[in-house]
């Protein structure tokens, strides 16, 4: 695995707290895509009376000691992106600014290694040397910025899902990659190859940082910027799509011809209250639950070819 960096020393940095409704839909997706689009020097997730955090830390110029102006300009830059239809319910609840506390040493413990599903562990890259249980395949992820660190339900629901089914060689495609979490796991569980596509091309570098985390060959991976499904021409064995109701559901009728005849497509990111919407739609495309499985309120299945 890479090494993870941690040497550059910074005196101080502006730390911005973004908060959002615990009960809007893909609250933590649009959390993240904050983090993506204002590129902060670390930032993290959690939860504190009902609501979702992302807490960003933004570096500060030494020159001006920290000047509130510095601060004024940081957020100027951040408002304009809130502004967005997408971010409607986001608000920033707290700034200030943080100093002398190294900012790895901050985040350490918000990330622990985390088992996931028979087989899987999730970890920071700052856990590296940590002991792992026997049987259990590390997941290095960066949680940075982009969605998918494995902490959040609906991403253990497609990775318990996949480690299920993904065989030696397979090819996988994941739809809305994000951190790449999901197609990192399934070449290290024995893929031979991922596509993977996300809409935002801010996450792809986000992405193949946590490829090379995991030493795996850039070969193997083709991580491009992508619509979904649109002017996708190939079959895959596995599909995966951790995004949430609306574009899961667009993109239904177009699955059963990208698998495989024993091909398997995991959707996630939809609540349980969604999810007999999701499954109608489903089995009007032809394609049949093989397995469902919920953690929390979060809901996630595995579909295969319908053949009646």
């Amino acid at each position: 695995m890479a090494e993870f960096e941690k040497n550059k020393k910074i005196e101080f940095w502006w730390t911005i707290e973004f908060s959002i409704p615990e009960n809007i839909a893909g609250a933590e997706e649009i959390l993240s895509t904050i983090a993506a689009l204002t590129e902060p020097l670390g930032s993290f997730i959690f939860t504190e009376n009902g609501k979702l955090f992302l807490r960003a830390d933004y570096e500060g110029s030494s020159e001006d000691g920290g000047d509130d102006k510095e601060l004024d300009e940081i957020l100027f830059k951040v408002k304009h992106y809130l502004e967005k239809p997408m971010f409607k319910g986001v608000e920033i609840s707290r700034c200030y600014k943080t100093s002398n506390q190294p900012w790895e040493t901050q985040h350490y413990d918000a990330f622990p290694p985390l088992n996931v599903g028979k087989t899987l562990v999730v970890m920071a890259p700052w856990h590296e040397k940590e002991k792992i249980a026997e049987g259990r395949q590390p997941i290095y992820i960066y949680p940075a910025s982009a969605f998918g660190t494995g902490y959040h339900e609906s991403t253990q629901i497609a990775l318990t899902l996949l480690e299920e089914v993904v065989k030696f060689g397979d090819t996988i495609l994941d739809i809305g990659t994000g951190t790449g979490i999901l197609f990192i796991a399934a070449l290290k569980l024995g893929a031979g190859r991922a596509i993977a596509r996300d809409i935002d091309p801010d996450t792809l570098d986000e992405a193949k940082r946590n490829v090379n985390l995991n030493g795996i060959s850039p070969k193997l991976c083709e991580i491009s910027q992508g619509d979904l499904l649109k002017d996708f021409n190939e079959q895959v064995n596995i599909l995966t799509a951790n995004i949430l109701l609306k574009p899961n559901i667009t993109m239904l009728p177009d699955v059963r011809g990208v698998l495989k005849p024993k091909g398997y497509a995991i959707f996630s990111g939809m609540t349980s209250l969604e999810s007999s919407m999701f499954v109608s739609v489903l089995e009007s495309s032809k394609l049949a639950v093989e397995k469902e499985l919920k953690i929390g309120d979060w809901w996630g299945c595995r579909a295969v070819k319908s053949w009646g």
